[in-house]
């Protein structure tokens, strides 16, 4: 599990910054033209942000020539004028056409924009919004270790999530699984009475947070609530659809490293081999590559053998002196497909005025999630972040909220 740097504040909230294996603060991208080699970016740690990233693209001279470099640079003169701003305005284009409106030759998307943009979406390039990347790379620029990133030490349920539980708990709170909300039971003025979930148990509260992503939230909103203007606008966000490919193999891969990959293949994202970066999956012996496939729109209803073949074509071209698409080279001893049809909301143009407030207009009721608005769009970090503005959100309406709850006590203890 690859994670970015505002995850060591969750994790120090939570006692388990140990947990955290962080790599080196390197970008590591594979070169299609010379099968088996890399092309590297390395953030110097003497220097303080942007040096730091200047130095790091200045230092490469494999993926982009000066004269493009220059003219990068120079397209992104205005957003490093026009500040948020700026940024925001983009949302309208495409990372494939503020290039191009910029100036900026199609080769610096192809050897660089391509794997950035399948990195932060799973999307290509002439479909993800421009403002995702101008905000990515304010971060990078801004932030001194914007870029650099951990694996956790081990399996997310247990290293991560176990964690999460024990500490809700241990404030008074309750963790229930395999409880899923079925129907969102409203009152007579269309705020919410209870949640009924599909044991047939019912939630009541005081206050109520949807911390889903947006398409279940939209299988669920009651029909009164539908036309509202602030659940119609979620209409135009869909979530992406995403593979993750996990080979274990019978030897172990030399030309990998302790670090996240960038493939830039045609089909896969990025991967890592986890027997190199995850203490918990460690072996001197074997490589476990795990892999991102995407974009997925096309490959999510197929099989998990012709995932595995495509996969295993792409892994040739990265590692042409040790796989084989046939495996008459390494041999895969096993294999498992996890497919996701909706996960982070796909970051299209026009989609930043849709994004909801944490806080609705329903009294009592609040989002959480990924999709709502926070300035690290569709990620995880993006995801903890909204649980924090949601939490500040109901902190200020806490007064409000503990009126309400009384009305509505006196309501129903009346004769």
């Amino acid at each position: 599990m690859k994670l970015g740097f505002i995850f060591s504040n969750l994790f120090g909230e939570l006692g388990i910054n140990d947990r955290l294996q962080w790599k080196e603060h390197s970008m590591i991208f594979a070169m299609p033209n010379k099968p088996g080699q890399f092309s590297r970016f390395d953030f110097p740690e003497v220097l303080p942000a942007p040096l730091n990233g200047i130095w790091a693209i200045l230092r490469n001279n494999e993926m982009l020539s000066w004269p493009e470099k220059i003219k990068f640079a120079i397209g992104l003169l205005p957003a490093i004028l026009g500040g948020q701003a700026y940024v925001e305005a983009q949302d309208g284009l495409t990372v494939q056409e503020w290039m191009r409106k910029q100036g900026v030759p199609d080769r610096v998307t192809d050897e660089v924009f391509i794997a950035m943009s399948k990195a932060l979406n799973f999307i290509n390039p002439d479909e993800l919004s421009m403002q995702c990347i101008l905000i990515a790379l304010n971060r990078f620029l801004q932030e001194k270790h914007g870029s650099k990133m951990a694996f956790l030490d081990g399996n997310p349920p247990e290293r991560l999530c176990l964690p999460i539980v024990d500490h809700v708990k241990s404030l008074g709170g309750e963790v229930r699984l395999n409880a899923r909300v079925q129907k969102i039971e409203l009152n007579k003025d269309g705020t919410v009475n209870s949640f009924l979930l599909t044991d047939g148990s019912i939630i009541s509260g005081d206050a109520y947070v949807f911390a889903t992503p947006v398409d279940i939230l939209k299988l669920l909103l009651p029909e009164s609530w539908k036309d509202m203007p602030y659940f119609k606008k979620l209409d135009k966000l869909v979530g992406v659809p995403v593979i993750n490919v996990h080979i274990w193999f019978d030897r172990k891969l030399r030309n990998t490293f302790d670090q996240l990959l960038f493939s830039r293949s045609s089909l896969l994202s990025v991967y890592a081999d986890m027997s190199l970066t995850c203490k918990e999956y460690y072996d001197p012996n074997c490589s476990m590559l795990e892999l991102v496939f995407a974009p997925a729109e096309e490959w999510i209803s197929r099989s998990d053998a012709d995932i595995i073949d495509a996969t295993m074509n792409e892994l040739a071209k990265l590692f042409p002196a040790e796989i084989a698409a046939d495996q008459s080279k390494a041999k895969i001893v096993k294999y498992h497909v996890v497919k996701t049809p909706r996960s982070v909301y796909k970051t299209v143009p026009d989609c930043e005025p849709c994004r909801p407030l944490q806080k609705s207009p329903v009294e009592g009721f609040y989002l959480a999630g990924d999709y709502t608005k926070q300035k690290y769009l569709a990620s995880m970090e993006g995801a903890i972040l909204s649980g924090k503005l949601c939490a500040q959100a109901i902190v200020k309406d806490y007064e409000s909220l503990l009126a309400q709850g009384q009305r509505e006590l006196a309501m129903t203890s009346t004769p």
